[in-house]
């Protein structure tokens, strides 16, 4: 079996098995394809059913060296892994080479997190009499209002806001939806935007409509396009940190459990899966948790 024959059958398996994004398929073979060069450098013979332990320690030694931190050399063995699994489900290879591979240490990386007061500073300067300065304070209003992520931003519809009662449905990760409270603030701000701002557009795409920001040719704003909005607007506000779009649903989630509160309740509104990963998401501790869970868990209380 040749590296190519291999590698395209898992970029098939993640594309048709897994449904994998096109993103997550890209990140994915890249990884794969950096260990094949790797292999196919030192060890030509040397064929993907061929692969034991000690390549692969020799190829994590050799990421090392090349001065790739921890977070990066796991996020490669996370696709080695899944590299090797589908191999295995094919019966091209019975044992795992990766099984004994304990993987580097990396500690909790939090993001930057803004304080309420920077929130409030980068609202207040963005100029509303720019052309799209509505629009990117509605944007920007909406993603510390309802914690979103820059993908449920883009793909947000006008049909599925309901700011008369102050809630948004939006459709996150696996097109699941929730439910989330949305401000006054950011409802006003919204409204001015599709009332006025977006009225006035005579070339949207009736395809797009529904879409509730729009880019001045009369389509869905990109992802890039909201981080390249957030950055414009915290150099503007004199704001030394790393900002990001994800850097306002941080912020959204820490101030939320600051001011106390319901750990499940900020869990629903984030759409997380699972609650530890709210726990990691609003800087709590374990200890939290397990208080949590001896206080209100009913084997407990009796």
């Amino acid at each position: 079996m040749l590296w190519s024959a291999a590698i395209n059958g898992f970029k098939q398996y993640m594309v048709l098995e897994r449904n994998m994004s096109a993103h997550s398929v890209d990140a994915y073979l890249s990884d794969i394809q950096k260990l094949a060069d790797f292999l196919i450098e030192d060890f030509p013979e040397i064929l993907p059913n061929q692969v034991e332990l000690k390549h692969l320690e020799l190829f994590l030694g050799f990421l090392h060296d090349l001065g790739l931190g921890a977070r990066t050399q796991a996020r490669i063995l996370s696709g080695l892994r899944s590299f090797f699994r589908y191999l295995i489900l094919e019966d091209d290879i019975q044992i795992d080479p990766t099984d004994l591979i304990e993987g580097p240490k990396i500690g909790r990386k939090m993001p930057e997190v803004l304080a309420y007061e920077e929130i409030e500073k980068v609202l207040s300067m963005i100029d509303l009499s720019h052309p799209q300065g509505t629009r990117n304070r509605a944007i920007l209003e909406t993603l510390y209002a309802c914690g979103l992520r820059v993908s449920e931003l883009v793909n947000l519809q006008i049909s599925n806001l309901f700011l008369d009662i102050g809630f948004v449905k939006v459709i996150g990760k696996n097109n699941k939806e929730r439910i989330v409270p949305i401000g006054q603030s950011a409802v006003k701000y919204i409204k001015q935007y599709v009332d006025h701002d977006r009225s006035k557009q005579n070339n949207i795409d009736p395809v797009v409509f529904d879409f509730v920001f729009l880019n001045r040719r009369g389509k869905p704003l990109s992802r890039v396009m909201v981080f390249n909005i957030v950055k414009e607007s915290i150099k503007n506000a004199g704001i030394n940190k790393s900002v990001s779009p994800h850097t306002f649903r941080h912020s959204f989630a820490t101030h939320l459990v600051e001011g106390g509160a319901d750990l499940r309740a900020v869990q629903e509104m984030l759409g997380h899966e699972s609650i530890v990963t709210t726990e990691i998401y609003t800087h709590l501790d374990i200890n939290y948790l397990r208080e949590t869970i001896m206080s209100f868990h009913p084997l407990n209380n009796s």
